[in-house]
């Protein structure tokens, strides 16, 4: 595998400084309360699947994918397949819950385990088998390797991802990893789910929270994939770092005086003290340039994020 251009790393290098810093918090005040930490994992786990899914098409909402895999119910209207597919989803992760120790390297029986996972009911014939046909996908700028490359490729992807030879942070390393899988291409189906459970467990692996790209960054994230597949990988860094700072910063929130409050980006504005607009504001946040988190559709940060970007601008 080629060495991947990483001067983009100066763009995003502020954000990828205060995730670290972020972990390093997160990091001194373990142990967590252990009833905080089963809560949080719970529902991290639930939003993983609800927005995976989400992103590939499923139609369940968050509510309902909770009461799917926690009280066992099915949702009148919803077909099976969706159904399968939260389930399935759930249990890929606890599956990945499993592989995690310190010394865990990355093998290609893993990513076929998953793959059976997310399969299971769904596609008995191709679970954990990779495709034997070429595949071309609607709208994307790349068509995907011929599959008697497939093995190969991705070999040499998972040999790259456990040696580090550009000597990566991990982040980046997992970033490069979950693009050049969803490149590569090697199932017929499950190829997005996948790549963001292998990407969560690198980043689990050392010792992060999983990113959760949301639902309504889908189109977003599409685009990132794209300009990856041009060697840009700017945009789609930030989506990650992005989502893993707001796993992160649900851990921190149940320290102790760790962080102030969030608030939605209209609240702050009007704080007397505070001379940018919301606009301006979403910017920064958009961009990576001050500490903040999207829920939904809507970026919340703090007064503190915000004051501390104004000194560090000299105003």
């Amino acid at each position: 595998m080629n060495h991947i251009d990483i001067t983009f790393l100066e763009k995003i290098n502020l954000l990828l400084t205060r995730i670290k810093h972020k972990k390093l918090i997160l990091d001194h005040a373990r142990p967590l309360p252990s009833s905080a930490l089963v809560r949080i994992k719970q529902d991290l786990a639930l939003e993983w699947t609800y927005h995976s899914n989400g992103i590939e098409g499923n139609s369940l909402t968050l509510v309902e994918t909770r009461v799917v895999l926690e009280d066992g119910m099915t949702i009148g209207g919803k077909s099976l397949k969706e159904h399968f597919e939260a389930i399935n989803h759930a249990e890929a992760i606890s599956y990945l819950e499993e592989l995690i120790h310190p010394n865990y390297e990355l093998q290609m029986i893993d990513l076929l385990k998953i793959h059976e996972f997310i399969l299971n009911h769904i596609d008995k014939e191709f679970a954990g088998r990779f495709r034997n046909g070429i595949v071309r996908i609607v709208g994307a700028n790349f068509s995907p390797p011929n599959p008697n490359h497939i093995s190969h490729m991705l070999h040499e992807l998972i040999v790259y991802s456990n040696t580090n030879p550009q000597e990566l942070d991990p982040i980046i390393l997992s970033v490069i990893f979950h693009h050049r899988f969803v490149w590569i291409h090697p199932f017929f189906n499950g190829n997005g789910r996948i790549g963001r459970l292998a990407l969560n467990l690198l980043l689990m692996k050392y010792g992060y929270p999983p990113a959760i790209i949301l639902k309504n960054d889908r189109k977003k994230y599409y685009s990132a994939l794209d300009q990856a597949n041009k060697g840009d990988y700017e945009k789609l860094t930030l989506i990650i770092l992005q989502a893993l700072e707001r796993s992160l910063n649900m851990y921190i929130n149940i320290i102790p005086n760790a962080y102030d409050e969030y608030q939605s980006i209209s609240s702050i504005v009007e704080e007397k003290d505070i001379p940018y607009g919301f606009e301006y504001i979403s910017l920064l946040a958009r961009s990576g340039k001050i500490n903040a988190f999207k829920e939904g559709r809507n970026w919340l940060t703090s007064k503190k994020a915000i004051l501390d970007y104004m000194n560090r601008i000299n105003i």
